[in-house]
């Protein structure tokens, strides 16, 4: 006795098709046992955690807002450079910065780089910072 036996069966699903919000759904409305993970910075292409100031930034109340170029180091730039007859472009490039950095200091809108005003100090001959501000710049070693 010779019977042949055909068994016909589903495929198995595929994991990827198991982890369809559809297919947890139907999970969770059978009763099955669903256990689902996030995983921090999931679809974020992020190499860096939090910063740790977040939770001085939480607790703080007032608006924060960087420091800026005050406005008479500015106008000091901008005589100095006029002096010296540079445009923008021509200080921004003796002091390897963009000409929106000098334009923004110009205008009291910079953040304050110490580096970069020590360039436009040297590059203009007038100091910037300190208590004597628009007094000539003497070179080290010529006093």
């Amino acid at each position: 006795m010779d019977t042949e036996v055909t068994v016909l069966r589903k495929k198995l699903p595929k994991a990827s098709s198991l982890k369809t919000e559809q297919a947890v759904n139907a999970a969770r409305r059978m009763g099955a046992s669903v256990e689902t993970k996030e995983k921090f910075g999931a679809g974020a292409n992020k190499q860096h955690g939090t910063t740790l100031n977040t939770a001085k930034l939480d607790r703080e109340t007032e608006e924060l807002k960087h420091d800026t170029v005050p406005l008479d180091v500015g106008k000091l730039i901008q005589q100095g450079r006029q002096a010296k007859g540079l445009s923008q472009k021509d200080l921004a490039t003796r002091i390897n910065e963009k000409p929106q950095i000098v334009t923004d200091y110009e205008a009291g809108r910079g953040i304050p780089n110490q580096m970069v005003l020590g360039k436009i100090e040297r590059v203009i001959g007038m100091k910037l910072r300190g208590k004597d501000r628009g007094q000539a710049l003497v070179p080290p070693g010529k006093k």
